[in-house]
């Protein structure tokens, strides 16, 4: 895909054909015997490359926990995860912490940047725990796609809330990841600002090649996606293809019914 400036791209690994990421039969069970409680029910769901995914459901319908799972941020009880090729399961932890720094961005509902940083070094820290340098190619188009030209220098607290999470989204694209997840990034924004970070990961998607799975409740931010998950009960019930927030709404009353 084209970018911003007509130059910097996000480049394909090796093997690339099939989706940046997916889940093959997860299941993900908490607690035992009496208490436990099955957040995921044997999902088996593909993210595409170069799509922004929507998940989505009703409270407790596991949506987060799908998120994180295939994240790496938390482990499966059974099944697999794969990022590009690399099945998650069999990593040990050194292995899986290399292949989240390197492969995978993050943005959550809250900002977690670094108070004392600058919004530039907050944006290339992943980059500087690695001992890496930032393409300055890439790291200039990433910055003009969240509009921080003129931000760069000031540090969080001289940020307005809108501001730091554009931080946080122009960290999540700096170094290039296969894929971003997003957990509820809007959640903390009053609905201007949520507007604009949406707008944001559209961009990021469309001009910059960049793969979005996002959870959200809301069917204004859904309507961003390509596509739209649902889950109940820990299981994948529906799915939409070419959301609005009007269709997305319809099946979320049906879904909660």
């Amino acid at each position: 895909m084209s970018t911003a400036t007509g130059a910097a791209t996000a480049p394909d690994a090796p093997g690339d054909a099939g989706p940046a990421a997916r889940a093959v039969d997860a299941t993900k069970v908490y607690g035992r015997a009496d208490t436990a409680v099955t957040a995921l029910d044997n999902v088996t769901v593909d993210f595409a490359r170069g799509a922004f995914t929507v998940i989505m459901g009703p409270s407790g319908s596991g949506k987060s926990t799908l998120m994180h799972c295939v994240a790496g941020l938390d482990t499966l009880t059974s099944g697999r995860v794969l990022i590009g090729d690399v099945d998650l399961t069999t990593l040990d932890d050194k292995r899986l912490t290399l292949l989240r720094r390197d492969q995978v961005g993050f943005v959550f509902q809250a900002f977690n940047l670094v108070p004392t940083l600058t919004a530039l070094e907050n944006i290339t820290l992943p980059d500087s725990l690695a001992g890496r340098r930032p393409d300055p190619e890439w790291l200039d188009t990433v910055v003009s796609t969240v509009g921080l030209k003129d931000r760069l220098r000031h540090r969080p607290s001289e940020l307005s809330g809108g501001q730091q999470q554009r931080v946080a989204v122009a960290r999540a694209l700096a170094s290039r990841p296969r894929i971003v997840f997003a957990d509820e990034p809007t959640g903390n924004l009053d609905s201007h600002s949520g507007a604009e970070i949406l707008s944001f990961m559209r961009k990021a998607v469309d001009d910059l090649g960049q793969t979005i799975v996002m959870v959200t409740h809301d069917p204004v931010a859904a309507a961003y996606g390509d596509r739209v998950v649902f889950l109940t009960d820990g299981r994948i019930v529906d799915e939409l293809a070419e959301p609005t927030a009007e269709r997305v709404l319809d099946r979320m009353k049906k879904l909660e019914g």
